[in-house]
């Protein structure tokens, strides 16, 4: 198994994203003690590497009896269909002991691979692979990427080589990028855009925005967040020790969702209209009041778990989504809420219908957005993804 192959697998088993072996020792000295089970020799290279980390306990398999370099021509590294159908360990030692770009196939192979070594179809292969291409890549290999790509349920609506830090969406549903050194950006009602800065202290353009963003800005620069969201006329924070707290001009609301600090917030507005009252107002011939707002806040922490609460009401007990290792990022608009996980997977899910789509583009999620139709927006070091969702066929 070559040090790609290795790392790969590695961080696949322990939940994180890692390209590098220099990336995968950064991600293990930042976290707890771990055991993993690996299917390598003692004497391999990355195994020597990891035994002095202290962080890791190896559990080494047998490992299995791979065959030796791929021979010429058992696999065609400038055929886009025929390396998402192959072996994923095998076009990977190829690509690593050939140098040829391959019309752009290569760089994006090795830049997605922690992806690519998952056992998948090759449609959801064509797909990652296509999400990596460089500008410059062959447009051929786009095309044919796209063809191989059609029985995938996600069609990549467009993509840009630049960085992304953090992501939400203006008042228009337009996606905001922002691109330098931010924990979060929010939109607030009147279009301004306020960010967390790596201190935890919000930051807002001119340094001022109305009463209320002054206000929670007072409160953060002696009580650093974690998080940050804005919806309605709220603004929603998220601290270390796992608790939400929900700024409006009428008062201040909080609540203590997650063991652990908080690591992402959103929140979207909905209204609603008692029932007796509107039939009340049309017996009557009255046009019904307008139906007050209710603010609904997804929050996402350390402890894996996504929660969904309404300042005013108690915190429910379940948990919206769970699995073993932190939210990176959320966004909710209408019907969508977007969710980025540590170990490398997007969501786009409907938490009134209980569907979820799924999309690992290789590369650690830095954040995600989800538009009005539908569109999944994932924000990485060096691109941000548009992807629409469609029906598997």
């Amino acid at each position: 198994m070559s040090m790609s192959v290795a790392v790969w697998e590695v961080a696949n088993r322990l939940g994180v994203v890692a390209g590098t072996p220099a990336e995968l020792f950064s991600v293990l000295l930042a976290g707890p003690r771990r055991t993993v089970r690996l299917p390598l020799p003692p004497d391999h290279a990355l195994v020597r590497a990891l035994r002095p980390l202290g962080h890791l306990d190896l559990v080494l398999d047998e490992p299995p009896q791979l065959p030796g370099p791929p021979p010429a021509g058992s696999v065609d590294l400038g055929d886009p269909a025929a390396v998402c159908a192959a072996d994923p360990v095998r076009v990977t030692r190829a690509y690593e002991a050939d140098p040829d770009p391959r019309d752009g196939l290569r760089p994006a192979w090795l830049r997605a691979g922690q992806s690519l070594l998952r056992d998948q179809d090759p449609a959801d292969r064509a797909l990652v692979l296509l999400a990596a291409l460089d500008e410059g890549a062959d447009p051929r290999t786009a095309a044919a990427l796209t063809r191989g790509a059609a029985g995938s349920p996600w069609t990549l609506a467009r993509s840009s080589r630049r960085p992304c830090t953090a992501l939400t969406a203006a008042p228009d549903g337009r996606p905001v990028v922002r691109e330098d050194r931010v924990l979060a950006v929010a939109c607030l009602p009147d279009g301004t855009q306020a960010a967390l800065d790596e201190r935890g202290r919000l930051r807002l353009p001119g340094g001022r925005a109305g009463r209320l963003a002054d206000a929670v800005a007072a409160t953060l620069a002696s009580h650093p967040a974690t998080a940050l969201a804005a919806a309605g006329d709220s603004v929603l924070t998220g601290d270390r020790m796992g608790t939400v707290h929900a700024f409006s001009l009428t008062g201040l609301e909080q609540a203590a969702l997650h063991s652990g600090r908080v690591t992402a917030l959103t929140a979207t507005v909905t209204a609603t209209a008692p029932a007796a009252a509107t039939a009340t107002a049309t017996a009557s011939g009255a046009a019904p009041s307008p139906a007050p707002a209710a603010l609904t806040v997804y929050s996402g922490g350390t402890d894996g778990t996504v929660r969904a609460w309404r300042p005013g009401r108690p915190p429910g007990r379940s948990a919206l989504a769970r699995r073993p290792c932190p939210v990176v990022a959320l966004h909710a608009t209408g019907p969508y809420l977007a969710v980025a996980w540590a170990d490398g997977l997007a969501e786009l899910r409907r938490p009134d219908t209980g569907g979820t789509a799924l999309f690992r583009p290789g590369p650690r999620i830095r954040a995600v957005a989800a538009t009005a139709d539908g569109t999944l927006v994932v924000g990485l070091d060096d691109a941000v993804l548009h992807l629409a969702c469609r029906p598997r066929r």
